[in-house]
């Protein structure tokens, strides 16, 4: 079945040095566009942990997150940013003489300042990158999860509604040789009265030119063809399923062609019909795919 591009996973993982939250978020997107919220000791691996996505999602906007909390304060260090914090207790200092104010710092105000502060690991740790890649992994399983769900009820519904499709092109079909008839029937009928109360009398060479011209404007048969296999195709990547969402937005762009098409030269009203609501299903059917990876 084919996954949905949104969908929400997470995953916690604790041991006895740190705690570690996950959170995957997925919207549709033309592409796989990975927005990140790490902590600043990890975003060196960035390019490291997208391989690891990239591996479980192939399209749409994805947004990760990790809320990493130390339990111990052995295996990290505090970096406080000395040349920033100097610069910002000269600029005080500076500005008590001017106002000739005593100037007495409170260091430990600059612990409020994040700016100022990054946090580190002591020493690199392949076993901690390890730990959180596993994090990541089962969060990416459980956003797949959701995305197979939503998946499974997108291509449910679109199934009906391809084959509902499916049910009008052929009674287009089949309404299709009978207008055909119709209208050439009447063609002649009309030519014949004119060329009589012209005194003419009407030519088989002229009535055959003038339905051949007409039989042309009216016939849908390729489109019909083409617009079967599409919704054939259409219908059989659904239950083939995997990553399918761009080759079916094609197939409905190039389904959509083509109904138009017979709905240009349709000159019946029943075919009308169901051409206005072939189209407005299909505009259903393009709405819902834009959500499938």
């Amino acid at each position: 079945m084919p996954k949905s591009m949104t969908g929400y996973g997470k995953s916690r993982l604790e041991n006895d040095a740190y705690t570690q939250v996950w959170e995957v978020r997925g919207v549709n997107g033309r592409f796989l566009d990975l927005k990140w919220r790490l902590p600043y000791f990890l975003r060196s691996q960035e390019a490291a942990l997208e391989r690891v996505v990239r591996e479980a999602v192939a399209r749409g906007r994805v947004e990760i997150h990790l809320e990493f909390t130390p339990t111990g304060s052995s295996p990290w260090k505090a970096c406080l940013n000395k040349g920033l914090a100097g610069a910002m207790l000269d600029e005080l200092e500076a500005l008590a003489r001017e106002r000739e104010t005593p100037f007495a710092p409170d260091f430990s105000r600059l612990l409020s300042v994040p700016q100022l502060w990054k946090e580190e690991a002591a020493e690199d740790d392949s076993e901690l990158f390890s730990n959180l890649t596993e994090g990541l992994r089962q969060a990416l399983v459980d956003f797949n999860q959701a995305r197979a769900k939503e998946g499974q009820a997108l291509a449910k519904d679109l199934l009906e509604r391809f084959e509902r499709l499916d049910a009008w092109q052929k009674a287009i079909d089949a309404l299709t040789p009978t207008v055909k008839a119709e209208k050439l029937e009447a063609l002649v009928a009309r030519i014949t009265t004119v060329l009589e109360k012209a005194g003419m009398e009407p030519t088989q060479d002229r009535l055959l030119q003038e339905t051949a011209i007409l039989a042309d404007r009216l016939d849908v048969s390729e489109e019909m063809t083409r617009l079967a296999g599409h919704l054939d195709r259409l219908i059989g990547l659904i239950r083939k399923g995997g990553e399918i969402g761009k080759r079916l937005d094609f197939l409905i762009q190039e389904a959509f062609r083509e109904i138009n098409t017979c709905g240009n030269k349709a000159q019946n009203l029943e075919i009308s019909r169901l051409v206005v609501d072939f189209k407005a299903e299909l505009e259903k059917c393009r709405e819902q795919v834009q959500n499938i990876e």
